[in-house]
């Protein structure tokens, strides 16, 4: 590869580029679907738990998404920019290894709760990303409806992480599924509650999930200001100019400057 001219390797590199965009092109909507249903079977396992038949399903989906960063990976021209563009599906991949090495167990064997705990933290952040590349993906234009979407799956993961985190607590605040999901949606309204988290991964996800809560209310925010300024403008008799009016005085504009033109040829010519 070294020994190539510079214009071949640039061909080559960009040959490789255009199989990796196709592949990634084919590829597409069967990756969405277990992306999806990667997501959903982490949800289960941090609420009740998975059963072998899952397991083995959730272990194959990984097993498969291994596969395929691998083939991207060896087809990448620039495998360093590859890594740091997806360095988040990089150590969502890695984590699970962690699992099959029987690593966890190890740690809960020696009592290293928090250990496990953190473990679980990451699994949340590394699959919550996922989700959103796979909801990119299936939503090509990222609007009202994107953000809507992507707020459901960060509501669902965030309950089930907390509710993963708080429910071995004495007197917990989340007892169940159905109460750490309300909680979430709470923290997502921005309207927030009387509990407060008490383990470190709980607030740490608290303080995540509380920051997109803002991210999105500004996005709200924007998103309804647009649309009344937008009914204003087509509105004549909005304050607001409308698009219509602007068209229209560009078009006096226009005459005006029509007209001055005509006045000056003819004090420069009063023969004609």
């Amino acid at each position: 590869m070294k020994d190539l001219p510079p214009i071949n390797k640039q061909a080559l590199d960009q040959e490789r580029d255009e199989i990796l965009q196709q592949l990634e092109d084919w590829l597409d909507l069967p990756m969405l679907v277990l992306s999806f249903g990667w997501l959903a079977l982490f949800i289960i396992e941090l609420i009740f738990g998975l059963t072998p038949l899952l397991d083995l399903l959730g272990v194959t989906i990984w097993i498969i998404f291994i596969l395929d960063f691998g083939v991207k990976f060896f087809l990448a021209s620039h495998k360093v920019r590859y890594l740091k563009q997806n360095w988040l599906i990089t150590l969502s991949l890695i984590i699970p290894a962690l699992r099959t090495l029987r690593i966890v167990r190890v740690l809960r064997a020696l009592q290293s709760a928090r250990a496990v705990r953190g473990l679980q933290l990451l699994r949340v952040m590394t699959r919550t990303n996922r989700g959103m590349r796979a909801l990119a993906a299936s939503i090509n234009r990222r609007g009202f409806a994107y953000v809507v979407a992507l707020t459901a799956i960060v509501t669902l993961i965030g309950a089930a992480g907390m509710y993963a985190f708080e429910r071995d607590l004495a007197n917990s605040g989340l007892p169940d599924y159905g109460t750490a999901l309300w909680w979430t949606a709470m923290i997502i309204t921005t309207m927030g509650s009387d509990y407060f988290p008490r383990t470190p991964e709980g607030r740490v996800l608290c303080f995540f999930l509380a920051l997109y809560a803002f991210a999105v209310f500004g996005y709200v925010t924007a998103t309804l200001a647009t649309f009344f300024v937008d009914r204003d403008a087509e509105d004549p008799e909005a304050e607001v100019a409308g698009a219509r009016a602007i068209a229209d005085l560009q078009a006096e504009i226009a005459a005006l400057r029509a007209e001055i033109q005509t006045l000056v040829h003819q004090d420069s010519n009063p023969e004609a």
